[in-house]
């Protein structure tokens, strides 16, 4: 299933010690959220105080990360007794990698600064007219990172979940504060 083929393509353990890619802990915050959100169901909302009660978050900085969501269109966000946060559109359509770029931008997460060209043992420009051997190897790496993120949907995620999570969720989330 998807989530055994991400976890294979990326070896991510909860180990602590596996660190191929290191992201802001805001990504793991708005993974959580977004999830969290589709558990609830499209006409149901959360708002940042709730969703940051329920992981032990700072409000103020969650909804920032939230907002950013919003602007990127992953969610939507309303005012009022039935205001908060909800998914833009479903779940199976909302993919790990455009929760992750929303926040955290699509830059790329190695750059090659032709250091092969300078000190002492710089190489000579004509042997340099094609790109880094390292740098085109990480920007392989990097490619299947984000395709594998690509591949997989917050649904995905959720169907993932261990039994009795999504109603557990939904019955934090929605009763009164």
């Amino acid at each position: 299933m998807a989530k055994s083929r991400i976890l294979k393509t990326l070896d991510i353990r909860n180990t602590g010690t596996l660190a191929q890619v290191k992201l802001p802990e805001s990504t793991e915050w708005v993974l959580h959220a977004t999830t969290s959100l589709a558990q609830l169901g499209p006409d149901t909302a959360a708002s940042a105080a709730q969703l940051a009660e329920h992981y032990g978050l700072p409000v103020a900085y969650l909804s920032k990360q939230l907002q950013a969501l919003t602007r990127a269109g992953v969610l939507t966000a309303g005012t009022g007794p039935r205001g908060g946060f909800r998914l833009a559109r479903p779940a199976d359509q909302i993919t790990l990698l455009q929760v992750v770029e929303a926040v955290d931008g699509g830059s790329p997460f190695y750059t090659c600064n032709e250091i092969r060209q300078r000190g002492r043992g710089a190489v000579p420009p004509e042997q340099c007219r094609k790109a880094c051997s390292l740098a085109a190897r990480m920007a392989e790496a990097e490619a299947a990172w984000r395709a594998s993120l690509a591949a997989v949907s917050i649904a995905d995620i959720v169907t993932g979940l261990p039994s009795g999570v999504p109603e557990r969720t939904r019955t934090l989330l929605t009763r009164p504060r």
